[in-house]
């Protein structure tokens, strides 16, 4: 296929130099990364857009795809899909597949989950919104940058499931986190923990897959002093994301509500900027109750 990739930064880049690898015609855009290997440099977002079979963009925050939608969405060709794969508010990501869908274009809102590692091997999932026809045409795309695709349902439905799911991941890091914290005080064996927890009842992916204690269980960040594989500042993102929309659909997040204010914290009064998202265990470690 011939694609246009908008914003080449630490997820889009690899995920559009693995397209590029695959044989896909790859043309790029970014106001500043540079050009993944295998991908045409273009002078603008509308310029890699024009003749396109698939647009991909990949950016920082909804108000962002609003402005560059408004730029590649004249320059596409009718029957062309454009395919968000930022994380966005709903409101965002139904507004620019309206109007896509407005001029004859298939939309797809399709956030990922895997973080940098994921994008650089092709293992992400994609957690997917819109009508079937664009689905089928992107679908392809998203075998090669990922290993799961879900099809979630019309517009926004993909990045409601990206919400929900981060949501889930916030919360249950801080607890495992906790709990780690309160083994070190009650002076537990970090290994005796992972290995009883692990296979037992509080089994989760913090826990097993991404493990915040160095030198427990699968390597992490946290084997790598905590450079993000996913920052706490997107962490901190995602759930505003997701009490902004628990506030417009009226649900009640409490434990949702108290890990924003917890990375909130971490984030902009503590030393969580530009740290990964687990590094909330050595910040619990320095506090007591």
């Amino acid at each position: 296929m011939k694609i246009a990739f908008i914003g080449l930064g630490n997820m889009g880049g690899p995920m559009a130099a693995n397209l590029a690898k695959a044989g896909h015609q790859v043309a790029g855009f970014d106001t500043a990364a540079p050009m993944p290997e295998g991908v045409t440099k273009s002078a603008s977002a509308a310029e890699a857009a024009t003749g396109a079979d698939v647009v991909i963009t990949m950016l920082p925050n909804g108000a962002i795809l609003r402005a560059v939608a408004e730029q590649v969405i004249p320059a596409m060709r009718a029957g062309a899909v454009l395919c968000d794969c930022s994380t966005v508010d709903v409101d965002s990501a139904r507004a620019v597949a309206a109007d896509a869908q407005a001029a004859g274009l298939g939309a797809l809102d399709a956030p990922v989950s895997g973080g940098i590692g994921g994008a650089q091997a092709g293992t992400l999932t994609f957690m997917v919104g819109g009508d079937d026809a664009a689905f089928a045409t992107a679908q392809p795309l998203f075998d090669i940058m990922g290993q799961k695709t879900v099809h979630c349902g019309a517009s926004g439905a993909g990045q409601a499931a990206k919400i929900c799911n981060n949501m889930i991941l916030g919360v249950t890091m801080i607890a495992t986190c906790e709990a780690f914290a309160l083994a070190d005080k009650l002076g537990l064996d970090r290994q005796k923990m992972f290995d009883v927890v692990s296979t037992s009842s509080g089994y989760s992916w913090s826990m097993n897959a991404y493990c915040p204690a160095p030198g427990i269980g699968p390597k992490s960040p946290a084997d790598n002093d905590y450079k993000p594989g996913f920052a706490a500042e997107l962490m901190l993102k995602d759930l505003n994301l997701s009490q902004d929309a628990a506030a417009s659909a009226g649900a009640d997040t409490p434990m949702g509500r108290q890990a924003r204010d917890l990375y909130e914290e971490f984030v902009e009064r503590e030393d969580g900027r530009g740290r990964d998202f687990s590094a909330m265990l050595p910040r619990f470690n320095r506090r007591n109750g």
